[in-house]
């Protein structure tokens, strides 16, 4: 039966204690009863595909209810995307692998937003966990989906969730898909929050409160961080994040626990149910603990699906390629290179299709859009896929020098702290100079949570295919239709008038890029970056 509700609850809990420690490959070999009275709660972030991992919490809570606990098991966002496992069914896949791992909170995350709002809608129909938001909200004012769940404990203990997803879910999807959506920030977010608690602690009589959030700590999503919502929101008892893929357990003596992504942990609270005091809380490494059988079995059947076909190697690579998070949103990688290098490369057949000189054509990648690192070795679709999983197509947008240099200023507004809109580049180079401090405007961008530079001195353009920058020329930036949209920081390039998709996938344009433009060879020209960024720190 389903239990899928249209506004989703995050999870509220007093956290007393900041402990971190291993959990074992299984919790018992003989039932103790050690946790009789007790109610665990197990959460789970930004697994983006990583299905496998399912089965680790579909164990993990067995190991705990055998030895007598109550369990409830919460994810708190962007599970509907990452791999080719869950992207090609639009998240099914990963709603088909959390009702088998017994999940019963779910909160939504930006990237449940990847394949549009309709299939948001009917992605959990099948779904046997409630999904919570209670920040979501369409055009007329009413909510995307329901915002409270509690959960009695004990005949006198009462725990109330509530969820928060990003305001960042304007900019971090597809601006178009996510247009009519309306995401309350930063005062508004907090006064939201706070009536929640309002709402869970007096009408509905919760003696815990917790928030389930997708909100992050990366300085970028600064003021709707997680941490900034606990200092300026009081009764939150409890706050399980994610977003900013971070692992900690405690955050600046703040009661918050975050698990980083693709199942690296797995986070457990422990609740006594007699007086409702959180008596522990902590993270448990995935690398120590077991997996439940049926649920790999069936995780393996998806994978071998999709794998069968991808698995083949296509070309091959004689240097490793770095696609970590960080530095991909701080710096210039050899991955990031090869990307732009193969948008750039692809316009480029056909120069006489673009409106400028071809010494006016320029590529930008963002590093949030990179997600994985390739070995050194063979390289197959799937490899690429995993690197690029966001189903993204190759578009071209015509932009002055100023829009240029103020998209570029935008996106390392932060830098050497990460963003996601951080520019892999091509057909340029350029100096961030991180000993400026950036000149923000005091409003946002229009429908965004970034606010864009009032003056542009952070960043300069030192030369484009070997040419002065001109700031009065117009440029034609090759980049993801993400971006184009205005994703991320590059709101300027979502406001320009003229842009053309070609309607070509972005991993698909990079393959082609590998085996027609490289020879079916990535080598050492990609072994380091090609310093096309300086950083000035």
């Amino acid at each position: 039966m389903t239990r899928f509700f249209r506004n989703v609850l995050t999870v509220a809990v007093v956290l007393l204690v900041s402990v971190c420690c291993v959990f074992s490959q299984s919790i018992v070999e003989k039932s103790t009863g050690k946790y009789v009275g007790k109610t665990i709660i197990l959460h789970s972030n930004d697994v983006h595909g990583a299905i496998e991992g399912y089965a680790q919490m579909a164990q993990l809570r067995s190991d705990f209810m055998n030895e007598g606990a109550n369990v409830i098991v919460v994810d708190n966002g962007d599970f509907s995307q990452g791999t080719l496992y869950v992207n090609s069914t639009e998240g099914r896949n990963a709603v088909k692998m959390m009702n088998l791992a017994g999940y019963d909170i779910v909160c939504i995350g930006n990237h449940e937003f990847d394949f549009g709002v309709d299939n948001l809608k009917s992605e959990f129909d099948d779904a046997e966990f409630y999904v919570l938001n209670t920040n979501l909200f369409l055009e007329d004012g009413s909510p995307m989906f329901s915002g409270y769940k509690t959960i009695d404990i004990s005949d006198e203990i009462t725990l109330g969730f509530f969820a928060l997803d990003t305001p960042e879910t304007k900019t971090k999807t597809k601006p178009s898909l996510v247009a009519e959506i309306i995401i309350p920030a930063e005062e508004d977010l907090f006064a939201l929050a706070r009536k929640s608690v309002d709402y869970l602690r007096n009408d509905e009589g919760s003696d815990l409160v917790i928030c389930v959030g997708h909100l992050g700590i990366d300085p970028s999503s600064f003021p709707n961080t997680s941490d900034n919502l606990m200092r300026n929101v009081d009764g939150i008892d409890f706050l399980i994040d994610g977003h900013s893929h971070s692992v900690f357990s405690g955050y600046e003596g703040l009661p918050m626990q975050q698990t980083g992504t693709r199942f690296a942990y797995i986070g457990v609270i422990i609740i006594d149910n007699a007086t409702g005091a959180i008596e522990d809380y902590y993270l448990a490494d995935c690398k120590e603990i077991a997996y439940d059988e049926t649920v790999l079995a069936a995780a393996k059947e998806i994978e071998a699906e999709a794998d069968t076909v991808l698995s083949e190697p296509f070309a091959r690579t004689l240097v490793a390629l770095n696609g970590e998070r960080n530095p991909n949103r701080s710096g210039e990688t050899n991955l990031g290179d090869l990307i732009a290098d193969a948008m750039l490369w692809d316009i480029l057949k056909d120069p006489s299709a673009i409106k400028v000189p071809k010494e006016r054509i320029v590529a930008i990648e963002n590093g949030g859009g990179i997600r994985a690192s390739l070995a050194a070795g063979d390289i197959t679709k799937l490899d690429v896929e995993t690197v690029l999983p966001f189903i993204n197509t190759l578009t071209v947008v015509y932009v002055s020098g100023h829009d240029l240099l103020e998209a570029l200023e935008a996106s390392t507004f932060c830098t050497p702290d990460t963003i996601g809109g951080f520019p892999q580049i091509a057909g340029m180079n350029i100096t961030i100079n991180t000993t400026v401090q950036y000149d923000a405007n005091p409003e946002p961008y229009k429908g965004s949570s970034y606010h864009g530079p009032a003056s542009l001195k952070r960043v300069t353009i030192n030369d484009v295919n070997g040419q002065p920058f001109d700031i009065d020329a117009v440029y034609a930036v090759v980049t993801n239709d993400f971006c184009s949209l205005g994703g991320d920081t590059y709101f300027v390039l979502g406001s320009a008038a003229d842009r053309f998709d070609t309607g070509f996938l972005l991993n698909e344009v990079v393959q082609s890029y590998i085996t027609d433009g490289l020879g079916g060879v990535i080598d050492e020209q990609y072994a380091q970056p090609k310093g096309r960024i300086t950083i000035i720190k």
